[in-house]
């Protein structure tokens, strides 16, 4: 990753300090403001689009892109917002909830296995298989030696998908403490967005230091050159959605993708009345 987005890519190997970074900043769009941000937005989405169709209609590459974030990071907006141009027949969004009876009946990656994209396919993880080493790790659902397994099949299991042809861009929306807190009060305080609330929620805010220990850990150790993270300020939406749109235009155009070459001449085909 080159350029001004390579603030934001985690460094195979680098450590990880969450807590010093600014997530609020809006560096790499340093002019644009709440106000002007719409047709920058816009051509971003054409771009992306027309990316896809490319992507689509050549059916060679997959892209797995995984969106993780705290509580009310995010990541319903981010995606609605960034891929929603996007035409439906190549573009797949799979949330992943608490694992079902039939799931945990299973190793923890046959639930996710079974979702990733086919060629010419995109699918967007809203959370994903990190949830299962995150969560484990922060609430001590199992013994520790649990997610320090699942850490290392998490970069096997993306190994062998990027070595078969699948993209993958992962990324982290990063949101303050206080951001979430005036994020989780605008929810009880609009009847709209009471489906939105969880009060496990706040359980998991009394463990945020633990949580960002977590993330800083489980990123770290699984950013790689096959599978790379991205840590994006995200307390700005607007912000967070231009970031994300540029780093998915950069990743189709790296993949050099061309229409399929026709075997025909257009010019000797006639369409009878």
């Amino acid at each position: 990753m080159k350029g001004p987005l390579e603030r934001y890519f985690v460094k195979p190997g680098d450590a990880l300090d969450l807590g010093k970074m600014d997530t609020s900043e809006k560096t790499v769009f340093e002019s644009v403001t709440k106000d002007s941000y719409l047709p920058i937005a816009d051509r971003l989405k054409v771009e992306l689009r027309e990316l896809q169709k490319v992507l689509y209609a050549q059916s060679k590459h997959r892209v797995l892109v995984v969106v993780q974030a705290m509580d009310t990071g995010g990541k319903d907006g981010c995606v609605k917002n960034v891929f929603s141009g996007i035409d439906p027949q190549g573009i797949r969004v799979q949330a992943f909830k608490k694992p079902a009876e039939e799931e945990l009946a299973h190793d923890f990656l046959w639930r996710i296995h079974q979702h990733v994209p086919r060629n010419g396919g995109m699918v967007i993880f809203n959370r994903s298989h990190y949830e299962d080493i995150i969560a484990v790790r922060v609430k001590k659902l199992f013994p520790d030696e649990v997610w320090k397994r699942r850490q290392r099949h998490v970069l096997e299991f993306e190994r062998m998908l990027a070595e078969e042809g699948t993209t993958i861009v992962k990324l982290f929306l990063h949101i303050s403490k206080d951001e979430q807190k005036k994020r989780l009060e605008s929810r009880l305080a609009n009847p709209a967005k009471h489906w939105k609330f969880n009060p496990d929620d706040l359980s998991d805010r009394a463990r945020w230091a633990d949580f960002m220990k977590a993330y800083e850990e489980v990123i770290s150790k699984t950013s790689t050159d096959l599978a790379p993270w991205y840590v994006i300020p995200a307390d700005r939406k607007w912000y967070r959605d231009l970031v994300v749109a540029q780093i998915m235009v950069n990743t189709l155009k790296g993949l050099n993708m061309e229409y399929p070459k026709i075997t025909w001449d257009p010019k000797s085909i006639v369409v009878g009345d």
